[in-house]
């Protein structure tokens, strides 16, 4: 599907009386996870236990520094 297309398809979906506030988070959304897809293709992902540890390391750990 072109990017013409998503739009259109995304602009379908939404009511006639939508804003453009409406519209713009929608194609934000359709975007991200566009990146999303891209990043888990390319492997640039991380595990839950690398998200947890990191988490873990700036906010509980780096609140007592």
């Amino acid at each position: 599907m072109t990017t013409k297309q998503q739009v259109r398809a995304v602009l379908e979906r939404l009511p006639d009386d939508c804003s453009l506030d409406d519209v713009l988070y929608h194609l934000y959304v359709l975007r991200a996870v566009e990146r999303g897809r891209a990043d888990v293709q390319a492997g640039r992902t991380l595990t839950h236990e690398q998200v947890e540890r990191a988490l873990r390391e700036k906010w509980v750990l780096g609140a007592g520094r």
